[in-house]
């Protein structure tokens, strides 16, 4: 025994404890045992969790929180902790984890500031209300820098195709901004690749940087919602009898707010008087991103998909028709960019096997 727990690098009391579990329960027996305590004084009672699984019973859709309070006002006495009572009805099986939603990703542009106009529109949609048993949602465009409000229009619904025509007319008539500014909602964003939408792939290709804000973070956007609580005292409370009056009034109000309200932030003069339209024309052609002369470009296919190494990478819907750019990084790994965004590291894992993950450690 000396010499065997000797080889093996044990005391001689391991070495007799491995003997006698084998001698008792074979070759099982000496797996790794648990270490847990088999007594624990703060457990839960049997009849404790007893009496919340039966109210749970009685009540299927109460939650631990419910479920306590009832419990304390029946029988006063020391219950456990709402966290307690989460545990035991998970344990036993009468609860459902709540589905992961997929959330827009990050945006790695850092909100810039204005410095003159047209630096930067921010755009965003006043909280929708009824008018003539009909929904009302405007679209709002302004310039930071002036506060000039250059659109404000109802699209009928948080959709791409009205809201698209809504900013060519913008651009039309005003030019194009260098930054445009939104939240992460529709259709101003998505869950897909760099947050991108049909609508901010349009933006990309005449030029405009989108910059989203932080979720649930309004202040980012601070002044342009600030304008919101203007436009809905003087125009929407209450709405007009008709949708083509409430139109109405989000013209004459555009108008009196760009020209005739003096604004504190411009030392009370109007934006009418600080802001100027853009030297940048709205193109009759648009085309696609310029990209530096070392990376490799490739158009995406209807599918969503594109071609590397005779191997179909897949970028998503919103990308059809579109050209990316691949940046190489090393022989297995490629940064994927659709003009200033980046969209993805993509690695090759061998065997014809590819990941691409939004993650970046490289710098551009």
């Amino acid at each position: 025994m000396s010499e065997l727990c000797r080889h093996s690098g044990v005391s001689r009391k391991t070495g007799y404890k491995w003997v006698r579990r084998f001698l008792e329960g074979g070759m099982p027996a000496l797996m790794d045992r648990s270490r847990a305590p088999l007594v624990h004084p703060k457990s839960v009672a049997d009849d404790v969790v007893a009496a919340i699984l039966e109210l749970r019973k009685l009540r299927p859709s109460w939650g631990p929180k419910k479920l306590r309070e009832r419990l304390c006002l029946d029988q006063p006495e020391d219950w456990p902790s709402e966290a307690t009572f989460a545990r035991i009805l998970k344990r036993n099986g009468l609860t459902e984890p709540k589905r992961k939603m997929r959330r827009t990703p990050a945006s790695e542009h850092r909100l810039a500031v204005a410095e003159r106009p047209n630096d930067i529109w921010c755009a965003d949609f006043k909280g929708k209300f009824r008018v003539d048993r009909r929904y009302c949602h405007p679209l709002t465009i302004t310039d930071a820098f002036s506060r000039f409000v250059l659109c404000c229009y109802d699209t009928g619904g948080e959709r791409l195709v009205p809201t698209k025509e809504a900013f060519k007319r913008s651009f039309e008539q005003y030019g194009l901004p260098r930054r445009m500014r939104s939240d992460n909602g529709t259709p101003f964003a998505s869950t897909s690749l760099g947050g991108l939408s049909r609508l901010s792939v349009w933006w990309i290709k005449l030029g405009i940087l989108p910059e989203r804000t932080r979720p649930g973070c309004p202040q980012d956007n601070g002044r342009h919602e600030r304008m919101h609580r203007t436009l809905k005292a003087e125009t929407a409370t209450p709405p007009r009898s008709t949708l083509q009056q409430q139109q109405q009034a989000f013209d004459d109000w555009r108008d009196d707010f760009n020209r005739e309200r003096p604004h504190e932030a411009l030392n009370m003069r109007m934006p009418v008087d600080v802001y100027e339209t853009s030297p940048r024309p709205m193109p009759k052609h648009i085309g696609d991103p310029d990209y530096p002369g070392s990376f490799d470009v490739r158009r995406v296919r209807r599918n969503g998909c594109f071609k590397l190494n005779t191997k179909e990478i897949c970028v998503g819907s919103v990308l059809r028709g579109e050209a990316i750019g691949i940046e190489p990084i090393d022989d297995a790994r490629w940064q994927l960019w659709f003009g200033p965004i980046y969209l993805g590291l993509l690695m090759d894992l061998g065997r014809n096997k590819f990941s691409l993950t939004p993650n970046r450690p490289y710098a551009k």
